[in-house]
């Protein structure tokens, strides 16, 4: 990642998920050296902490619709991941 790339905490959901999945081919490969490795390791666990948070942060937002007896919406529930 270039010294003008925007911090991870900066970047879409879709930006950081598109940037892991170059890390993940890059370390796929085996061109990398040792040190390459780590640091491509190191980024790709930030990538994914941050996208698993705005994955959570999505999914506090999302209402469920609840329908009353007659099968119309009646309203919202918050949505439960359980």
């Amino acid at each position: 990642m270039s010294d003008q790339a925007p911090a991870i905490s900066e970047l879409s959901f879709e930006a950081a998920l598109k940037r892991l999945e170059e890390i993940v081919r890059r370390l796929e490969s085996g061109d990398a050296s040792l040190d390459e490795s780590i640091d491509l390791y190191g980024e790709g666990d930030r990538l994914r902490q941050q996208c698993e948070a705005r994955l959570q942060a999505a999914q506090a937002k999302i209402e469920k619709i609840q329908l009353g007896r007659d099968g119309q919406p009646g309203g919202t529930i918050p949505f439960d991941a359980a």
